[in-house]
């Protein structure tokens, strides 16, 4: 075949394969959505690579995930995005933020997000104690629970066995036993605290829940927005008096970043001995522990005589916003649906700490064989802790408004305690005169509306 013979056959097999193309559709783009979330450092970059691990399960879908730095700063942010019509589909909302998501008005319920895209969740595989701190007062769930976690207490095997025990305290009468033999076997440090905002979780919060005590009335706000401060008529006062006094004693020490040591550091390097703080914290002390250390994990003690109920989740669950496209939902459903299965559990909880909030996620670790060795045995006390019994209507969680601020006002109150400043009867009395405030003008933000 000549020259022009070859030129005349692929000019006409070049027309026939432009023609083919013009008839066949092109390939759709997939459609693209924001996630937005409050979590930074290690942690975003395992966000970031679940949300790859997504993309990549698929081609119809493609979600652009951005760290807006912290928790606070994802919500303000979005409460902005949203009024100039900028909203994520898809937002982390924490804990604390959840009373104000339920009134604004601005969500797409998740469960009818899931049905209407063809997704049977089964919204009863949730863990009770989890579910609950996230759902309305009829149970339903309007947002998918996420990064979920609760207060363990860690303890230093090594240090314990010079003091004859082989196991954790399981009462604080125990515990303040375990703290003066310690300190008379020459550790400088039974145990750390730390007493800013954040540890209002800890020391406030999980300490009521597993007492069955209430934080406030209304069964912590469930049953209304005129609820209002507790805490000064609990047993939490006779707690931080305790706390006080071990303080005093040199028998508990402050810990935190200020002093250039925050308490699980302080745990990790076997400097303390015990330490109250997340479950989300037993990867950082597997990595960073002083080498050979032996440690474990606990249920956080109670007081003497005292029926232990449920701890409370931490963390943060994810919520579809209003004013997308019904595109944008089916893909945003997709992405919760990726989430919601067991695998994605086994991912997360690898590489965060974080523990599953779904029952079949639980199983299927188990099935793995995740919590059977180092360095991820332990962790199932979480699991424990949080289903230690059913919620009763105080240790379902806590709804309350502006409770950001509460916390702030509780790290606020014991500086002053701890500090001398104050005694422990008024600088509680003062936590509640001053929480109340802030509960009084989110009822008057939210005058008339009532919390579903």
């Amino acid at each position: 075949m000549g020259l022009p013979s070859v030129k005349r056959c692929l000019t006409a097999a070049g027309a026939a394969a432009l023609s083919l193309s013009l008839a066949l559709p092109a390939a759709a783009a997939p459609v693209k959505f924001d996630f937005w979330f409050g979590l930074s450092g290690d942690l975003e970059r395992v966000v970031q690579q679940m949300c790859k691990n997504f993309n990549e399960s698929q081609k119809d879908y493609e979600v652009a995930c951005t760290s807006q730095g912290n928790y606070d700063a994802t919500l303000q942010n979005t409460i902005a995005a949203f009024r100039a019509g900028k909203q994520p589909a898809v937002v982390q909302v924490y804990d604390a933020g959840t009373a104000s998501m339920m009134l604004s008005g601005a969500y797409y319920p998740a469960g009818k997000l899931m049905e209407e895209n063809g997704y049977k969740i089964d919204w009863n595989d949730y863990f009770p104690g989890i579910a609950r701190y996230y759902a309305t007062s009829k149970g339903e769930l309007l947002s998918f629970p996420f990064n979920s976690s609760t207060a363990l207490l860690y303890w230093n095997k090594d240090s314990f066995a010079k003091i004859g025990k082989t196991a954790a305290p399981k009462t604080w009468e125990e515990a303040a036993e375990d703290m003066k033999a310690l300190k008379t076997a020459g550790y400088e440090c039974p145990m750390a605290i730390n007493i800013s905002n954040n540890e209002s979780w800890q020391l406030m919060e999980q300490f009521s829940a597993i007492h069955n005590q209430p934080i406030a009335t209304k069964n912590n706000g469930y049953d209304g927005l005129d609820a209002r401060l507790t805490v000064n008529k609990t047993s939490f006062v006779k707690y931080v008096t305790d706390l006080k006094s071990w303080y005093d004693q040199g028998l508990v020490k402050i810990k935190n970043k200020e002093q250039g040591q925050d308490m699980v550091q302080a745990f990790a390097s076997g400097d303390c001995q015990m330490v109250m703080t997340s479950v989300g914290d037993h990867g950082t002390v597997g990595k960073t522990q002083k080498a050979g250390m032996a440690w474990d994990v606990a249920e956080l003690p109670v007081y003497a005589g005292t029926e232990r109920k449920n701890s409370l989740v931490g963390g943060a669950s994810l919520w579809v916003l209003q004013g997308k496209s019904k595109d944008e939902y089916k893909a945003a459903a997709a992405f919760l649906n990726f989430i919601h299965d067991p695998k994605t559990a086994l991912f997360w909880s690898t590489n965060t700490g974080y523990i599953p909030v779904t029952k079949s996620g639980f199983d299927y670790m188990k099935s793995t064989g995740f919590y059977d060795k180092a360095p991820y045995k332990g962790r199932e006390v979480a699991i424990a802790s949080l289903t230690a019994s059913e919620p009763t209507p105080i240790t379902r969680g806590i709804r309350l408004g502006n409770f950001t601020q509460i916390r702030a006002e509780f790290g606020n109150q014991m500086q002053a305690i701890f500090s001398n400043k104050v005694s422990v009867k008024d600088g509680i009395d003062t936590l509640v005169k001053n929480g109340d405030a802030n509960l009084e003008r989110f009822e008057q933000t939210y005058k008339g509306k009532t919390l579903p």
